[in-house]
């Protein structure tokens, strides 16, 4: 997996909505600050402000704004304005031979899954789970996207409030990302490879049941089966249903890893949160379930 070029002051990163509308312009505005302010200049994508019911426009558009970005050799990253759904309906339209010889840095997560999945998958480059550019970026989202994306240094690194499932340690590359958009891609070209891999799982306004039902399609499915380790993000906005106090969101995450056997943490700073890491996926990484840490290697 190859890493893009580092971001140096000046980059020009192009803002487009791949998947959900991004509501207004002042949250564009604020993506367009969040830019500046690492010493970047925005370029807003063409629809960018696009609505079509739950979608940022219409395939067509999308899948114009995004190949655009990966065929002007001005544009250095593109950072996705938000999540929502809809990423992967642009996946079979994707110029994947252009992004191999020209690779960019992709920011974002959520539905954004979809994208650094077959990201990596056709084009072989290191993709980053990180926020997306809406969002206002508290001290501990901006040093760790400044790590992985300007400074070529570790952006993860200890867990003090994760919890040990199953103890041990792992090493391999980092795949994974939103829970729905991972089962979702199963049984597709653009499905990551788990093989050896360590896998970080996070979502939101999933029911236990449903994140159960999910955990354990990608079990049967052999994702997690042949994964080195699991790291759970926060699972966040969930909804109450019938069962629940059996079936403790704790009690789904361990059973899972129980049955996968591998070194699991949940808990890590990443996910529907303010503060979270930007994960390098498809990057080298070192997992110490025990001692709560996850070490990602540039190299």
């Amino acid at each position: 997996m190859r890493f893009p070029p580092l971001l140096a002051a000046g980059a020009r990163v192009a803002l487009i909505s791949p998947a959900g509308p991004i509501g207004d312009d002042a949250r564009l505005e604020r993506a367009k600050a969040n830019v500046r302010q690492f010493g970047w200049e925005p370029v807003v994508a063409p629809n960018a402000l696009a609505h079509d019911g739950y979608l940022a426009g219409s395939d067509e558009l999308r899948a114009r704004d995004l190949n655009g970005a990966i065929a002007d050799k001005t544009i250095d990253a593109v950072w996705c304005l938000r999540g929502g759904y809809g990423a992967m309906r642009l996946l079979e339209s994707i110029d994947y031979q252009t992004l191999a010889r020209q690779p960019k840095t992709l920011i974002g997560f959520s539905d954004i899954t979809a994208l650094h999945a077959a990201f990596g998958r056709l084009a072989n480059i290191v993709t980053f789970h990180g926020p997306t550019a809406r969002q206002t970026l508290p001290p501990f989202s901006v040093e760790s996207l400044k790590r992985a994306v300007v400074r070529a240094e570790d952006p993860c690194g200890e867990m003090p409030t994760a919890t040990t499932l199953v103890g041990g340690t792992a090493h391999g590359r980092l795949v994974g990302g939103n829970l729905a958009l991972l089962a979702a891609l199963v049984g597709t070209p653009y499905a990551p490879d788990y093989s050896g891999a360590i896998v970080v799982i996070e979502d939101v306004n999933e029911a236990h049941y449903r994140i159960d039902r999910m955990l354990t399609h990608l079990r049967l499915s052999g994702a997690l089966s042949g994964c080195a380790g699991i790291v759970f993000g926060r699972f966040t906005d969930i909804p109450p249903e019938f069962g629940d106090e059996e079936w403790t969101l704790d009690r789904v995450l361990a059973d899972a890893a129980r049955r996968a056997g591998v070194p699991c943490v949940s808990g890590a700073p990443f996910g529907h949160i303010d503060e979270q890491w930007t994960i390098p996926l498809g990057a080298q990484a070192e997992l110490d379930a025990d001692a709560r840490t996850l070490i990602v290697r540039r190299s």
